[in-house]
């Protein structure tokens, strides 16, 4: 068996334990009852808020990649777009290929800067979620292993990974250095690529070196999952929640660090029972919260799903190509080293 399928069931084993958790003891007739009472047009009004998020998550790439090239925000949110819906239906991430193979492929774009800058993303995202758990602590009381779990284990990691990050923007030369040291010791042909490969890694931490794209991608980062937890806020106001904004955003910063667990496609079964779990501390019913947790899991997969596949479709491409997307994205970057 292959690391991708044995990582996929891994991942489904994973949602299904983490389904039974969050689920175990729930009454259906309660949970329906929750569901019947939701306000359709403020469910509209989330799924709008959460289409201008993912947005903004383009104009945060944009800013990042300008150092390489400037890309027209249209386009990139078409890309993210396409992202997600493979993130949302596929295992591994296939999204994130997904989008990185087209930019190259539609706006000539190498691989491996492109790449780079999807990882500072995520750094930037873990950041970002580690200052709302914080700062929502501040407003209100929770006592949770889970969300106490999720720090401790994330917060040294992206800490530690974006100031390596940050460091290395600053010091290229000092990675220039490190990587002729080991080139000395690899095979020409080898090395020569390694050489390539690391100096487009320098070009996509170019973004960290301008004072005013990093200040862009910092704003940008905030203001879109502040949006994000907008959606979370606008589902409690459908259910009648009485919630405050600091919760949409601890439920922000919780679910989406919870997404570095191995999980199946959409982070089915994490999102719930890491919601369920803080509602439950919140000393909100069981059904109230399982049906929340569901809905907002609903909103923020449907939306960018049906219009990332519908924009791929118009990209020339389809299902097939979202399973191969890590293969067309090695494809390419076999390409971009022998170019």
């Amino acid at each position: 068996m292959d690391k991708r399928r044995l990582g996929f069931l891994a991942g489904m084993v994973i949602s299904a334990g983490l389904l039974f958790l969050a689920f175990r003891g729930l009454q259906p007739e309660h949970f329906w009852n929750s569901l019947s009472d939701i306000d359709l047009p403020i469910l509209a009004a989330a799924t709008l808020t959460y289409i201008l998020a993912v947005i903004i998550i383009a104009l945060r790439w944009q800013y990042l990649l300008r150092a390489i090239k400037l890309v027209p925000l249209t386009a990139l949110s078409q890309l993210v777009f396409i992202g997600y819906m493979g993130n949302n239906v596929y295992p591994l991430r296939a999204g994130d290929a997904l989008r990185i193979f087209l930019l190259r492929r539609n706006h000539q774009v190498p691989l491996a800067p492109s790449t780079t800058v999807v990882v500072l993303e995520r750094l930037f995202d873990g950041s970002v979620m580690l200052c709302f758990i914080f700062l929502s602590l501040l407003f209100i009381d929770v006592q949770s292993e889970t969300v106490a779990t999720i720090t401790s284990v994330t917060a040294p990691l992206f800490v530690f990974a974006l100031l390596v990050a940050f460091f290395l923007a600053a010091k290229p030369h000092l990675l220039r250095a490190l990587i002729r040291l080991v080139v000395r010791v690899l095979p020409q042909t080898l090395g020569n690529a390694v050489s390539r490969i690391s100096e487009d890694i320098i070009a996509g931490l170019e973004g960290l070196r301008s004072p005013a794209f990093l200040m862009g991608a910092i704003v940008s980062s905030f203001v879109t999952w502040g949006i994000e937890a907008g959606t979370y806020w606008l589902v409690m106001q459908a259910f009648g929640l009485e919630l405050s904004y600091a919760v949409a955003l601890l439920l922000v910063g919780a679910v989406n660090l919870a997404g570095l667990i191995p999980a199946s496609p959409g982070q089915v079964g994490v999102n719930e029972f890491v919601i369920i779990t803080i509602l439950s501390a919140l000393s909100q019913p069981v059904a109230a919260a399982t049906a929340y947790a569901v809905v907002t899991h609903l909103v923020i997969w449907l939306a960018p799903t049906i219009i990332g596949f519908a924009l791929l479709i118009r990209q020339g491409m389809g299902w097939a190509d979202i399973r191969r997307a890590g293969e067309l994205e090695s494809a390419a970057l076999a390409s971009d080293e022998s170019s």
